[in-house]
């Protein structure tokens, strides 16, 4: 059986001229052709702010799992605690 290749979507859009020819410029630039320019830079914006939302917004149960931890009542860490006493026994440069 061979494997059939689906066409890649497209997606059309409009511009003004003048970012049509600082598009063109740019990609050139870079040596790569307008698509591969374009297509790279809404790669890259998009997992940005994908990343940047999925950082800031806690999904259900996540935002569960933290507030049960601050209700939580506070255990004493060892090592926290030694280190904390050594940096406050510190000198400190002013």
């Amino acid at each position: 059986m061979s494997a059939t290749r689906e066409p890649n979507p497209r997606l059309a859009f409009r511009m003004k001229s003048d970012l049509k020819k600082r598009v063109e410029e740019a990609a050139s630039l870079m040596g790569l052709t307008v698509t591969d320019f374009v297509v790279s830079t809404l790669s890259e914006r998009a997992s940005e702010v994908l990343e940047r939302q999925r950082r800031l917004t806690l999904s259900d149960r996540d935002r569960d799992r933290f507030l049960a931890a601050l209700s939580r009542p506070a255990r004493v860490i060892p090592e926290l605690a030694r280190t904390l006493a050594e940096h406050d026994n510190t000198p400190h440069a002013e």
